[in-house]
């Protein structure tokens, strides 16, 4: 089960979830089940990092946007498989933030920090780093 799973079971549940720094914190009307909360407990740092994010309950959609990704690079740019998917690894960085302005002298360092964020966020939700992904940044996958 994935940090989105867990965290639709807990929806599901009834139960409604909220970070505070690091912590989750729980609301629920009734006493949650237990299985619920050892799921909650087993993925809280994918749980916060979805929440964090923004992107909550959305694993399922960024895995899916890796496939379409990966699937167009191969077939119609004829990449090979491994290639297809650096490339959609790549656009699912890309997408993950979205666009900002810096100044051009910030931007080498601000943006190797935000791809090993993404990076983080990604693997933690389940989108798995492809092995020969270009590595721009140092270990970025160790991020």
């Amino acid at each position: 089960m994935s940090a989105a799973e867990a965290l639709k079971a807990a929806r599901t549940a009834g139960i409604e979830i909220r970070l505070d720094d690091d912590d989750l914190v729980l609301e629920a009307s009734s006493a949650p089940p237990a299985a619920v909360l050892d799921l909650l407990s087993r993925h809280k740092p994918g749980i916060a990092v979805l929440l964090r994010s923004g992107r909550d309950g959305s694993a399922e959609d960024w895995q899916v946007f890796f496939d379409e990704r990966a699937g167009i690079a191969e077939f119609d740019g004829d990449l090979s498989r491994t290639q297809a998917e650096a490339h959609a690894f790549a656009c699912c960085i890309a997408d993950w933030h979205g666009q900002t302005v810096l100044h051009s002298r910030c931007r080498p360092d601000w943006r190797a920090g935000r791809i090993a964020e993404a990076v983080a966020a990604l693997m933690a939700i389940g989108v798995a780093m492809p092995a020969e992904f270009p590595d721009d940044f140092g270990k970025i996958g160790d991020a």
